[in-house]
């Protein structure tokens, strides 16, 4: 009975310190996929901010993009996605920033919100 019972003690502690590490390596796999994800996400951003800088007559600063928050949400088809929120800045001439929204759900473009502004003809 003590041989079993050792034997017991011996395969748990050897189950737990694997599983610690397996968690361990999960996790720092999981955080490095989400980095490299955010990473094409940013990029996409700058596309989108670029687009619409364009469509609006307006000077993009793409060295300005930065995430502000990240939540999930549902899309259209009911599953959970990533909704990140971006903001940069675009100009309407040499003096003056105005400070841009944009937000992608998974990797479509979900809204976004220009504020009004003076136009200025180049």
């Amino acid at each position: 009975m003590k041989d079993v019972l050792s034997t017991f003690k011996m395969l748990e502690s050897f189950f737990r310190k694997f599983m610690l590490e397996y968690t361990l390596l999960i996790l720092l796999v999981t955080i490095t996929c989400f980095w490299f994800d955010t990473i094409s996400k940013r990029e996409l951003a700058i596309q989108f901010g670029k687009n619409l800088s364009q469509q609006f007559d307006l000077q993009f600063l793409d060295e300005t993009v930065a995430c502000e928050k990240i939540t999930l949400k549902r899309n259209e088809k009911g599953h959970i996605a990533i909704l990140r929120c971006y903001e940069f800045i675009v100009s309407s001439s040499t003096n003056d920033r105005i400070k841009c929204n944009l937000f992608l759900l998974g990797k479509n473009l979900h809204n976004w919100h220009i504020p009004p502004y003076a136009h200025t003809p180049s």
